[in-house]
């Protein structure tokens, strides 16, 4: 086995390890070397000190990978022979080994098979797990991980107190899931479980539940948490061939109710909380960009924008990624200006910087396209004090360490062509690049000579 995996093992290895497990024994009193000296014997000589090959050699030859079976007489509840019965209808042979299985949701053996998975995880028989479970954006294809344990006929008997076959067991235990629900994101959540594993006889259940309890929940982030899940039901279900009508109904009143509730809700916010409350602005934001509805996108972004044009209230962090979003959207003109008040000198180091990071955050190609921005963020990393640069370096570094390598590179090197910052120029001396245009100081100069009570020249 060893030379299978090109690992090179020789006969003169294997007297070797033997006479080892022999003398292991002798030395603890023992007729016969055991599992425990066989095993040291194994991973001195034949392994040479090393663990990987060891653990390859417990998990083929001192476990092993076959499967066994039980008979067919064997007495088994009802809900074993269903799924056995599923899995020879969809050619589905349970392994030890991990196996990937490509699904094409077109393809109704697949798009079955995916159903079959998707109930069994309802029943926590968790044969297939998905690969990339938590994905935003779906498509026709999923990919499953599946690999039998022993354990999952214990967990099939458990299970069976839901029903007698996987579908009515699936439907019975997802209504319990509903009722039993702590928070409406998790009612949502069965909500989108109900519809992957085509549960119509529980969605109803699962409706009137999401309807009573967003009916009632006057928590903004409840409300936004819950967003996400249910738009994509709504924008995946037609692929699967389920009904999702009653989930728009939901979806339309969840909208509403968040971008009316979402002013109060943002305002005081401290550090923590503006940073829990920029996720859930984040998932909406994408949530409604995969819903692609023109009406619910631009009640979301007159939101923003009376959000983003409150003079005060706003967390700094909150107020960048706003900006940033409807910078995106093409809803501001005049985010340079907004960035140079954000990071002006009267501002605080702590609440700029939280400004930066939150326009940042969105991917620094921004920097890359648009000079003016990067100016403005080099002349105030430049212009801070030892102090405060000290302080803002810790956020600073948390946002650009997300971006990729070839960013970062694009970034400094764009920076690097600006030229010395702006903001290092003495007291009272123009920087590099700034000219003193007296025609447009002059209005200026000539308001400020008329408050101070001096003549203009």
């Amino acid at each position: 086995m060893l030379r299978e995996e090109d690992l090179h093992v020789s006969s003169a290895h294997v007297i070797e390890a033997v006479r080892l497990a022999d003398a292991l024994a002798a030395l603890r009193g023992r007729p016969l070397a055991g599992l425990d000296e066989v095993t040291e014997a194994t991973r001195a000589v034949l392994c040479e000190g090393a663990d990987l090959p060891v653990e390859l050699i417990q998990r083929r030859m001192v476990v092993g990978e076959r499967l066994g079976a039980v008979p067919e007489r064997t007495p088994m509840v009802p809900l074993q022979r269903d799924l056995q019965a599923e899995q020879r209808r969809l050619r589905l042979k349970p392994s030890a080994l991990d196996k990937e299985q490509d699904l094409d949701l077109r393809r109704p053996i697949d798009l079955a098979r995916s159903r079959l998975l998707h109930r069994l995880a309802l029943l926590d028989v968790d044969w297939g797990v998905p690969r990339d479970p938590g994905r935003s954006k779906g498509t026709f294809r999923e990919t499953w991980t599946l690999a039998w344990r022993p354990e999952f006929d214990v967990e099939l008997i458990e299970a069976s107190a839901w029903g007698t076959t996987v579908r009515g067991a699936a439907s019975a235990r997802a209504e319990a899931m509903a009722e039993q629900a702590a928070a409406l994101s998790d009612l949502t959540s069965v909500a989108e479980r109900c519809l992957l594993a085509d549960l119509g006889g529980a969605l109803p259940a699962v409706m009137r539940a999401i309807s009573d309890r967003a009916a009632v929940d006057t928590d903004v982030a409840h409300l936004m948490a819950a967003m996400p899940a249910l738009v994509r039901a709504l924008r995946y279900g037609d692929v699967r061939g389920t009904a999702t009508g009653p989930l728009r109904t939901v979806v339309d009143g969840l909208v509403v109710r968040i971008c009316v509730g979402l002013p109060p809700a943002v305002a005081g916010l401290d550090d923590d909380a503006a940073r829990e409350t920029l996720r859930h602005v984040d998932a909406v934001h994408g949530a409604l960009a995969l819903l692609a509805d023109e009406g619910h996108a631009a009640r979301w972004q007159r939101a923003l924008e009376g959000l983003v044009s409150r003079p005060d209230g706003l967390h700094g962090l909150v107020e960048g990624r706003l900006t940033r979003l409807l910078h995106d959207a093409g809803r501001l003109r005049d985010v340079p200006d907004r960035m140079a008040r954000a990071v002006s000198v009267g501002a605080a180091p702590e609440r700029a910087a939280a400004w930066v990071e939150g326009f940042l955050s969105g991917g620094g190609l921004i920097l890359v396209h648009d000079a003016d921005l990067l100016r403005l963020v080099d002349g105030w990393i430049a212009g801070l004090p030892n102090d405060s640069f000290t302080d803002v370096l810790p956020l600073l570094r948390r946002t650009f360490g997300e971006y990729a390598a070839a960013e970062r590179r694009a970034i400094g090197e764009r920076a690097r062509r600006l030229g010395p910052a702006t903001a290092a120029a003495g007291p009272g001396e123009p920087g590099p690049g700034e000219r003193l245009d007296p025609r447009r100081a002059a209005p200026a100069a000539a308001a400020v000579l008329d408050i101070l009570g001096w003549e203009t020249p």
